[in-house]
């Protein structure tokens, strides 16, 4: 045999073994990646350790990518979970991708069983539809409270990505009350200023254009002051109920003496009742009260000329203290015309009114017992009212045993 043949069998042999180890270093290949879970490199030597290692770095390093991107995810869902905010991601044609749990309690959306499906398919409703078919989502859409909804939701679509969508809701049910409330009160503001204003504008015309006699002017004066007078009493009482509203520290620690209010209280309304009604006063507990002198007072006394404007001419009026263990109670009792039960939760509500034309001829602004709800939740105290019509009214005014204090008698 030649040498020519002994180096062509050798390397035709080396060859074969080349073969053989890298079809045998392949096979270890594709049985580690095929494991679902990432294990150590396969032990090989040269070239194939360092490409095993390489290869096993490069994996270990996307696997850590995948878990955060995979934590990040769970995190971001567990975020959007949380919102008070419905949330739900749309794909093309607006399919349902993913929502969150206030999407799912506004919209009625289910995550599990609608994805895939468009999202007119469960919000059926013609406005909602509309506004996806119009494509215009630069302002919210809001959905009024129907049969199977009680609430005002706000929707806006925004888009994001490649033919991607959010879908957003919000209950803004409180919002659109209280901006109810303020339509009311700027409208009720406007009607009580308006009519003493006209009276008092009516008559300074026809002052200025009759030139009447100095008695007639004194008249149309004597006419005047009282629609002033109501003006002035209407602002302050929105001065005092802005800043009952509005205050955020609560009233200071102050002792309110008990006997002297509340004697105040029983000559303030014997003045104003001006011996058109039998008041008296009753006193049981040696307590006084921690608060702000003046929200008590204004409360107490609000409670009393209440009173004594739906209270006929001949009717009784009691006022009483009582205090103890359990707390302390103010209390006016009347024998006036009474309230219809209907009303009896609304009575604090700014310028409402039982009877509007009995109210304002009583003079009234509408406010008195709304300034006595605030004045009494600042001191953790409750407003309580019992009333029958055409039989008489009981208010009382229960405050917390933490507000009370032993009397200076009674402490020495």
């Amino acid at each position: 045999m030649s040498g020519l043949e002994i180096g062509l069998g050798l390397l035709v042999a080396l060859l074969a073994w080349l073969l053989f180890r890298n079809g045998r270093e392949f096979g270890k290949l594709k049985r580690w990646l095929a494991q679902p879970r990432l294990g150590d490199a396969p032990q090989a030597a040269g070239a194939w350790g360092e490409a095993f290692d390489q290869l096993h770095r490069h994996r270990r390093a996307m696997l850590g990518h995948r878990r955060q991107l995979a934590r990040l995810i769970v995190r971001t869902r567990r975020g959007a979970q949380a919102l008070p905010y419905g949330v739900a991601a749309l794909g093309r044609q607006y399919r349902l991708e993913w929502c969150n749990g206030a999407a799912r309690e506004h919209l009625g959306l289910d995550a599990d069983q609608d994805r895939g499906e468009p999202v007119a398919n469960m919000v059926r409703l013609p406005e909602f539809v509309e506004y996806l078919r119009a494509g215009d989502f630069s302002q919210p859409l809001r959905l009024q409270p129907d049969a199977t909804r009680p609430r005002v939701l706000a929707l806006q679509i925004v888009p994001f990505g490649t033919e991607e969508h959010l879908l957003l809701s919000q209950d803004v049910t409180g919002a659109e009350r209280l901006e109810a409330m303020r339509r009311d009160f700027v409208a009720n503001v406007s009607h009580e200023l308006r009519t003493p204003l006209t009276v008092i504008s009516g008559f300074l015309e026809t002052i200025r254009e009759q030139d009447p006699d100095a008695q007639r002017v004194r008249d149309y004066l004597a006419l005047m002051a009282p629609q002033a007078e109501r003006m002035k009493r209407l602002i302050e009482d929105l001065l005092t109920l802005s800043a009952l509203e509005h205050a955020s520290a609560p009233p200071p620690l102050q002792r309110v003496a008990i006997w002297p209010l509340l004697e105040r209280m029983r000559s303030e309304a014997q003045g104003l009742s001006a011996g058109r009604h039998r008041i008296t006063l009753e006193i049981a507990g040696a307590h006084d009260l921690f608060g702000a002198e003046a929200e008590i007072t204004s409360a107490f006394l609000n409670l009393v000329t209440n009173a004594l404007r739906y209270t006929p001419q001949g009717g009784a009026i009691h006022l009483r203290w009582r205090s103890g263990a359990e707390g302390g109670e103010f209390s006016v009792e009347d024998s006036g015309i009474g309230i219809a039960p209907q009303d009896i939760p609304r009575i604090t509500e700014r310028f409402y009114r039982v009877d509007r034309g009995r109210s304002r001829e009583s003079g009234g602004t509408g406010l008195g017992l709304s300034i006595v709800k605030h004045a009494l939740a600042r001191h953790q105290a409750v407003l309580d009212v019992e009333s029958t019509p055409g039989k008489g009214s009981r208010f009382s005014a229960r405050f917390p045993a933490t507000r009370l204090v032993a009397t200076q008698k009674a402490a020495r």
